[in-house]
């Protein structure tokens, strides 16, 4: 190990930079004749799809169970709610931003083996859908990777298990408390292993992305730019209007929030993990925004574990660009499924590096873009992998944004929120505005 200490060492995110740019400067020199790099990139997919169902299982479970019942009052119901409502106009903005740049949009990622991917892609109505969610046989739907039903099923399991392990009967909640740490238990095996999968990340990028020039050139460096562009447009949209709206509906200065915030988005642009930035998060909440500790104790936490506006913005986006991509745009009808798919696995996402490259998958699958090996839909995905580090520092910076958005706007509304520190912060703001104006 000590002869590769080097490589475990360095920053996984320049890794993956150096996958991504030597696999191109690769694919662009040998051409065609790089295919024999094809074994290293079916590895890795391989991984990635091995790990989606126990992430999703094992996550949403955890993230479902660990809210408790009786914090499900008014302050939770509001900061569930908005943070719901919050995640699906994040999804439907990037998905706008997305038709509007129309990333991947000429590359024609086809051949023998792209028209018969873009022959298996049905697009199901959106009542078909919906009423899909709901599994015949839940067990049926994991073995067959049915996306949906599987998150349906695990919700609803989750939010079971939290009852149980607030029973009144001993028996029932010791019962329901061994089941809680066999999921969460197995969530921290997963998260280990996800850990591992990305070590190899970079090798099986390189592999992929060779292959995506060997046979497009350096045109394709085009949509990845565009791609890049229309995630971070997206994100400073949502973190401007949507949260500035909110926060100006209840009076609150959007400006003087996000002088006050800044420390934690910094960090968690910097850190690229939600869960990680949470402690400077809360210590913000309650030293500099003057929220009450039983506000945000529950509500940063809760946001950490559902609240991922920034990752349903990349999945939309990247949707779309992986259906420019292969030469079928998405329809309505799966734009809408999309919607839906991320606006329930934003639940059980779990808040460290690279999972909304793994959620991904999951909403591909979702609309029947399915990556196997070889298609025209895992080069996409593989494209967008290669710039995934750069596309995650931004939405977990949206992500804890909305996440101290929320806890602002539960704790002005429950008057739990000590005024006179905003009062001193829009004065200071106010003459900093008009010195500059000056």
């Amino acid at each position: 190990m000590r002869i590769f200490s080097w490589y475990f060492k360095s920053s996984l995110l320049l890794r993956i930079l150096a996958g991504l740019i030597l696999g191109a400067v690769c694919g662009i020199i040998f051409g065609p004749k790089i295919a024999w790099v094809h074994p290293f990139g079916e590895i890795f997919i391989r991984l990635l799809k091995m790990i989606v169902l126990p992430v999703i299982v094992f996550t949403l479970t955890t993230g479902a169970a660990s809210v408790h019942p009786a914090q499900l009052g008014r302050v939770g119901v509001k900061a569930l709610v908005i943070y719901l409502i919050t995640t699906a106009f994040a999804v439907t903005l990037g998905l706008i931003c997305g038709n509007v740049f129309q990333p991947g949009q000429g590359m024609k990622l086809t051949g023998a083996a792209g028209e018969a991917a873009k022959m298996d892609i049905t697009s199901p109505s959106l009542i078909d859908t919906l009423i899909n969610i709901v599994p015949n046989n839940p067990y049926g739907a994991i073995a067959e990777g049915h996306i949906l039903p599987v998150i349906f099923f695990c919700l609803i399991f989750g939010i079971g298990l939290a009852y149980v392990r607030n029973s009144a009967d001993e028996g029932i909640r010791e019962s329901g408390e061994t089941l809680f740490r066999f999921f969460n238990g197995s969530a921290e095996v997963i998260y280990l292993v996800v850990h591992w999968v990305l070590q190899y990340a970079p090798i099986g990028v390189f592999a992929l992305i060779a292959e995506v020039f060997g046979k497009q050139g350096a045109e394709a460096f085009g949509p990845l730019g565009i791609t890049t562009l229309a995630v971070y447009i997206a994100f400073m949209a949502h973190m401007g209007l949507i949260y500035g709206g909110i926060l100006t509906v209840f009076k609150i200065s959007p400006l003087a929030f996000f002088n006050k915030a800044k420390e934690a988005i910094v960090t968690a642009f910097v850190t690229r993990s939600s869960g990680g930035t949470l402690p400077v998060s809360m210590d913000i909440a309650g030293s500099k925004m003057g929220i009450s500790k039983g506000v945000y104790s529950f509500s940063l936490p809760l946001g950490a574990t559902i609240n991922m506006d920034g990752t349903a913005i990349y999945q939309g986006v990247c949707a779309v660009f992986v259906g420019f991509a292969i030469g079928t745009p998405l329809t309505l009808s799966q734009q809408m499924t999309i919607i839906t798919t991320a606006v329930l696995a934003s639940i059980g996402t779990a808040g460290v590096p690279g999972a909304g490259a793994i959620m991904l998958m999951m909403v591909l699958d979702s609309v029947g873009l399915k990556i196997e090996t070889g298609t025209p839909v895992a080069m996409a995905y593989a494209m967008i992998f290669g710039i995934d580090a750069l596309l995650d520092m931004g939405r977990t910076a949206c992500n804890v944004t909305g996440d101290l958005t929320v806890t602002c706007v539960v704790a002005k509304s429950e008057g739990e929120m000590d005024q006179s520190l905003w009062d001193r912060e829009e004065k200071s703001t106010g003459r900093l505005v008009e010195s500059v104006a000056k």
